[in-house]
């Protein structure tokens, strides 16, 4: 499963900024006689930020929605540390992505506390590049500086079709001069809630970062999912399961990574082994010379 993500950045003078992200990809697999293959090109999202002040950027077009932290911090392929997301990913995000506004920033900012904060509304649309439901929501989060502790609380609405609410609940935690990263989130719809928690940690105390032993990453997610009701699915499973990864990851040299994972699922469908292999190479340029001030 090749896959390119394109991302691209423009700033138009000091206050506003075009965002957007592609997913161009091929899937090829053994038919009996050779290999089939299907090609899937896609937009993600496009978006304008208007910095309207330090405190409060406008955004409209289409975004990300940020309910907990999956969807709009770490789905991109070069960010996450294993190759498939949580099994409660889409609970609470709809179709993944919203057209219309948001506004976002820090509410408070002091050096011992930030808040910080996001709410959206999006509007109906069956565009293929551009599909979203009609809604609104909402995301705060407390972060701790000298804990490198972050709690957040989101809530969403869906307002067309079967009227909804989802809530969620994130944990992060980065201990200081550690290597160590704890994530969590709890998600509830109508239909299902679960969670998950994902610990990494970074040999560094074995010759640094760079040795080749540091650059080893042992991984490991536990998570969960619980049904309401068998009606929607809500991109779940329609049976209670559980999940464990364990992971090994291992970063090369110039933002190269080998993704490696082996997962046991459990559930009353039927108990199955996931393994999984992929490597990861991020680059980053310039689109054109920027002018000397």
């Amino acid at each position: 499963m090749p896959i390119i993500e394109p991302l691209i950045d423009i700033p138009i003078g000091s206050r506003f900024l075009i965002e957007s992200r592609a997913a161009l990809g091929d899937t090829f697999s053994p038919n009996g006689m050779g290999y089939s293959h299907s090609r899937f090109i896609a937009l993600t999202y496009l978006q304008g930020d208007y910095f309207l002040s330090p405190h409060v950027t406008a955004i409209a077009g289409s975004f990300l929605i940020p309910f907990n932290t999956f969807n709009d911090r770490l789905s991109p392929i070069w960010i996450s540390n294993f190759q498939d997301g949580p099994i409660i990913t889409g609970i609470g995000v709809m179709t993944g992505t919203g057209v219309g506004g948001m506004l976002s920033g820090s509410a408070i900012a002091h050096n011992k506390y930030s808040i910080s904060y996001n709410a959206w509304f999006s509007t109906s649309s069956g565009n293929m590049q551009f599909d979203s439901t009609r809604a609104f929501g909402g995301r705060s989060s407390l972060y701790l500086p000298e804990k490198h502790l972050e709690i957040g609380l989101s809530y969403d609405r869906q307002l067309q079709g079967t009227r909804e609410n989802f809530y969620g609940a994130h944990l992060w935690w980065e201990p200081a001069n550690t290597a160590f990263r704890l994530r969590s989130e709890f998600a509830r719809g109508h239909h299902a809630q679960g969670y998950w928690v994902e610990a990494d940690y970074r040999l560094q105390r074995f010759g640094g970062l760079d040795s080749w032993i540091g650059r080893f990453e042992p991984l490991f997610r536990m998570q969960q999912t619980f049904r309401r009701d068998t009606i929607v699915s809500d991109n779940v499973p329609l049976v209670n399961t559980q999940r464990a990864d364990f992971g090994l990851d291992y970063n090369l040299p110039h933002n190269t990574r080998i993704l490696t994972s082996y997962s046991r699922q459990f559930s009353s469908s039927g108990n199955e082994n996931i393994w999984e292999t992929g490597i990861v190479y991020r680059f980053l340029f310039p689109a054109w010379k920027g002018k000397s001030e």
